[in-house]
């Protein structure tokens, strides 16, 4: 694991405080929080700022999202140990990072090559145990489902059929629903074979989910 110092250790503290205040309640995912080292996930441009409850470029013209958004959609999915989560959108991988720290089994997928690779090298140096898959999030990866949770960290005007159908039944979907400038973070509950129950839980801004692998169709 990578030395930190007290310094970033405190403002870690002081986000907490500062998520419990604006409403997140679910005392594993701000101890999660809590033990990820947000900061080594950011560009060196950003580094100073990294323990401000705000959204930061990345690369490939991606975002790491604001701590907020990242505990609300992590609420939202309530996983135990163990459980099996499909996460759409790796970016810069710190939304892995803290399902791992909640002792999920993390499948992760990401479109853009330049961040696919980095994020492997991030979280492998910080010893979670991760699959990573270079692919399309719109197809999801059947083969290892179906998952207790997915999660998508992409705007989506609506929620790929077959990503639903990667849940299994009593599993978790959350994505932010919407265009480009305003969606809202959307909890699917799968009921039964073609059953669903919806709810809805705040507006939020993300980057638009897009089809395809940057760069190149081949996978690695």
């Amino acid at each position: 694991m990578i030395e930190e110092s007290f310094e970033a250790k405190g403002k870690r503290k002081r986000l907490i405080e500062e998520l419990r205040g604006k409403g997140i309640s679910d005392e594993r995912v701000l101890e999660a929080i809590g033990r990820v080292p947000r900061h080594i996930f950011m560009d060196d441009a950003f580094l100073r700022h990294a323990y401000q409850d705000k959204a930061f470029p990345i690369s490939a013209g991606q975002t790491i999202s604001q701590p907020y958004t990242v505990a609300v959609q992590t609420m939202l999915l309530n996983v135990g140990k163990r459980d099996k989560v499909l996460e759409i959108g790796t970016g810069s991988g710190y939304q892995a990072a803290i399902l791992a720290e909640l002792g999920v089994k993390v499948y992760t997928i990401e479109r853009q090559r330049e961040l696919y690779r980095k994020a492997q090298v991030m979280l492998n140096s910080l010893g979670y145990r991760i699959q990573f898959f270079l692919g399309d999030g719109y197809e999801g990866q059947p083969q290892y489902g179906p998952y207790d949770g997915i999660i998508i960290t992409a705007a989506t005007a609506d929620v790929p059929d077959k990503l639903l159908r990667q849940l299994r039944i009593g599993g978790r979907l959350v994505a932010p629903r919407g265009e480009r400038d305003s969606q809202v973070m959307t909890l699917y509950v799968r009921r039964g074979e073609d059953d669903w129950d919806t709810s809805t839980h705040g507006n939020f801004v993300f980057v638009p989910m897009l089809k395809g692998i940057a760069g190149g169709n081949d996978k690695e």
